[in-house]
């Protein structure tokens, strides 16, 4: 049967339109002002073949392909906050003019994104007592400036997560600065709607979908600085839960130097960044900078003398010189796929961004074995956790003995803020955690400044510890042994802990016993 014409088509949708009573037209009467489309993801206007046309006194009008379907046109009416009068338009025609007005008023969200200064956001969150339209033409809207002055300050502040927890009265706002929340503001809770649906359209997610967790991304501007936002919404009890993890790409590479080595561990891990082949692992907990770390050795590694690849979920840093590959697992291009099709392009060095199963572990290993220097990820409490957990994976011990030259456990203190800390001898508590030799004077968090926001914390630093595999360690995995004797063997033969590291940073000043134990809690 051939297919269908076009005439074909704009008679099925003259008759559909009689039926339903509405009126009809062969092409759209006009193309949508971009305010219009600014409110509206484009896969939601494809997928139902809406698009918004003209706003007038008497609401929106609206062309549509099938006037039975009426779910697409109540989401429309709860958007614009207006009543639609639909009209019906053929889908080829919809369709094509879906793609012309995008194409017309896409814009990357990096340009129309730009910083308050001097935005105080109570005085924003205090303008949302009114309901406002939900998504008001122009960037004006309450809610606009609410979500566009939380995305500048946390920026400002330097946060590396936003917060956004409906409860039953309010909406409370936290940031994530230097690995520990506090809070920011709290909105009034029939805003978290509004805010919801904001950061949807941002990141081009179902606007209507509000019962399944959604995943998207969001690209912006702010004061000048490209930052790349990871967006998550789960469904809780009183509302979508809404956590964006902001990615400055602006932010300077750091170097090795600047990750708060010890100068022993610093030349070890280096040599380790040497060899021509093997596994060099960097455990801890999600936030705990494991990418900054590899990234910084990759650096070290860029001289163009070596093809170095990289399989990424995401792609954090865009580096010059090296081949970076994104996951994406709704066409199957996992790690270990990327993994194969990495080795089929002559590759050096390789960095898979993390080891979440046994079929991309024993891939990395079969590529250490033939020649190829592999850095990765694990998720693991220390550096001899790893091994143990590598085992847990079912990966043979021969395997991990012969393929695995290094482990470097790393972890994530605040450091003492340079303005408002004080010096005095330590606590009971301190002489007790710190051990022999204790320090005649300790540094202290002081009362908290301008220049940490009160905290008596500015910035962060890593505590390590490196795992260097040798013929003890080899013995150990090939036997089976847990994670305890691993600990031991690795004292013996010097191994500093990542509480030990991280008490030589409170005798140098640099933090405090307490964070120190906060971050190691697991590890004592």
């Amino acid at each position: 049967m051939p297919a269908p014409t076009l005439a074909d088509a704009a008679l099925a949708a003259r008759t559909a339109a009689e039926a339903a009573g509405l009126p009809f037209a062969a092409t759209p009467p006009a193309l949508p002002p971009a305010d219009l489309l600014a409110v509206l993801p484009m896969p939601f206007a494809r997928r139902h073949l809406v698009l918004p046309l003209a706003r007038d006194a008497d609401g929106v009008q609206v062309a549509l392909a099938d006037p039975s379907a009426l779910a697409p046109l109540d989401d429309l009416r709860f958007l614009y906050g207006a009543p639609v009068r639909p009209v019906v338009v053929p889908p080829p025609v919809l369709r094509d003019a879906i793609t012309r007005a995008y194409d017309a008023a896409a814009r990357s969200a990096a340009d129309t994104m730009e910083a308050i200064e001097g935005e105080r956001l109570e005085l924003v969150a205090s303008e949302l007592e009114e309901p406002p339209d939900l998504l008001e033409a122009g960037d004006e809207a309450p809610v606009i400036r609410l979500l566009n002055a939380l995305l500048s300050q946390a920026v400002k502040d330097g946060a590396s997560d936003i917060h956004l927890e409906p409860y039953e009265r309010d909406v409370a706002v936290r940031f994530r600065v230097d690995g520990v929340l506090g809070d920011v503001l709290a909105a009034p809770a029939r805003m978290h709607p509004a805010l919801a649906s904001r950061v949807k359209i941002m990141a081009g997610l179902d606007i209507a979908e509000r019962r399944l967790p959604q995943d998207g991304r969001i690209a912006v501007r702010v004061a000048g600085r490209d930052v790349d936002i990871r967006v998550s919404l789960v469904p809780t009890a009183f509302g979508e839960r809404v956590v964006l993890r902001l990615l400055d790409r602006s932010a300077a590479l750091r170097d090795l130097a600047d990750l708060g080595l010890a100068p022993a561990r610093a030349a070890a891990l280096e040599r380790l960044a040497g060899q021509s082949h093997g596994i060099l692992l960097v455990t801890g907990p999600t936030g705990s900078g494991k990418t900054t770390t590899l990234y910084a050795v990759l650096r070290r590694l860029a001289t163009g003398e070596r093809n170095i690849m990289t399989i990424e979920d995401p792609v954090e840093y865009r580096l010059r010189g090296i081949g970076q590959i994104q996951v994406n697992p709704r066409i199957d291009l996992g790690f270990a796929t990327g993994l194969r099709a990495v080795l089929r392009q002559d590759p050096d060095v390789i960095l898979v961004g993390e080891i979440r199963d046994r079929e991309t572990v024993e891939i990395a290993m079969q590529a250490a074995l033939t020649g190829h220097l592999v850095f990765s990820t694990l998720h693991t409490t220390d550096a001899c956790g790893a091994m143990t957990r590598l085992l847990d994976m079912g990966v043979e011990p021969f395997l991990i003995s012969s393929s695995i030259v290094g482990v470097l456990a790393q972890r994530l203190v605040r450091r003492l803020c340079d303005v408002c800390a004080s010096t005095g001898p330590p606590t009971p508590a301190e002489r007790d955690a710190l051990g022999e030799p204790v320090p005649p004077t300790v540094r202290h968090a002081g009362p908290g400044c301008a220049a940490c926001r009160g905290t008596g914390y500015r910035g962060r630093v890593g505590i390590h510890e490196l795992l260097v595999v040798d013929d003890g360690v080899r013995a150990l995995v090939m036997a089976r042994r847990d994670a305890a004797a691993l600990r031991r063997r690795a004292a013996a033969s010097g191994t500093t802990s990542l509480r030990d590291d991280g008490f030589a940073k409170v005798r140098a000043g640099v933090t405090t016993v307490a964070e120190v134990l906060r971050a190691t809690q697991d590890d004592a």
